[in-house]
């Protein structure tokens, strides 16, 4: 049986990654002024950063549209046997509801199965590279289903924040707004629960912030696999990896530079860690 999986690029799979399983990724947009770019397709991230340093407002994002959704699946379904469509929360991005319309244009529920992960960022690339692991080794739609909802039990997602200021300027901050009014020299950790962005904890420093997340991860541990995502600060991203490197299987270890459009919302010198536990029985 041939399963397709498809995502978003919230997911922040590395193209390379992506290309390998065979993950199809639908952009979001993201718009200077009255231009729409491609999130990954017209603009880089490195490309992105620097235009959000630079730019006098702040950039918005928007959903795929439901016919961008549905010209995906029209273009996979000739040679699929079912679809997979698996997206960024929908508390967070509009994306999944864009796909669920297209699903309902399409007319093959029986064919197409679209799920909200409630997941953002890495979390929700991991998640959709064990769907995509399964469905290339043959497995049917339900199977890969149940993996799916096995890697979402299973998947944690944490951000150190330099500032909230783009969460709260993009609307996107949840939660973590109780941390609104924080002394400046605070560096928000925050996590995703229930699809949401919750506050964890306020590290006076960076230093401390990156030192917890390292203990998350311990807490956590053993792991199935993570991911350690950075915004504009790639050092950070691979001495966080070195650290971790003990805790994951070899291999199973992934570093990436989080895309423009979740890059818009938790800034520059944002980093983060997706963590996939070891269910154990």
């Amino acid at each position: 049986m041939v399963v397709r999986i498809v995502t978003d690029s919230t997911a922040d799979i590395p193209s390379q990654v992506a290309k390998e399983l065979g993950i199809v990724v639908v952009p979001l947009s993201i718009h200077f002024g009255d231009r729409a770019l491609r999130d990954g397709i017209d603009i880089s991230p490195e490309e992105f950063y620097g235009r959000l340093v630079a730019a006098q407002r702040l950039p918005t994002t928007s959903q795929p549209s439901a016919g961008a959704m549905l010209e995906v699946y029209h273009q996979l379904l000739p040679k699929a046997d079912a679809i997979l469509s698996v997206h960024i929360s929908a508390k967070l991005s509009g994306t999944y509801n864009s796909a669920c319309q297209a699903q309902q244009m399409l007319g093959q529920a029986d064919r197409l199965h679209v799920v909200d992960s409630g997941k953002a960022s890495m979390a929700l690339g991991l998640v959709v590279m064990a769907a995509a692991r399964a469905a290339r080794e043959g497995a049917g739609v339900q199977d890969v289903l149940a993996v799916v909802q096995e890697a979402m039990e299973e998947t944690d997602l944490y951000f150190l924040l330099d500032t909230l200021e783009y969460l709260e300027k993009g609307g996107r901050i949840g939660k973590a707004q109780a941390f609104l009014g924080s002394l400046l020299s605070i560096k928000p950790l925050l996590g995703l629960k229930e699809g949401e962005i919750h506050p964890l904890e306020r590290p006076r420093s960076r230093k401390k912030g990156l030192d917890r997340l390292v203990e998350l991860a311990r807490e956590r541990a053993p792991l199935r696999e993570a991911a350690v995502m950075h915004t504009t600060t790639p050092a950070d991203a691979e001495m966080l990896a070195g650290r971790l490197a003990a805790l994951v299987p070899r291999g199973k270890l992934v570093v990436t530079q989080v895309g423009g459009v979740i890059g818009t919302h938790v800034g520059p010198g944002a980093i983060g860690i997706a963590l996939r536990r070891a269910t154990t029985s």
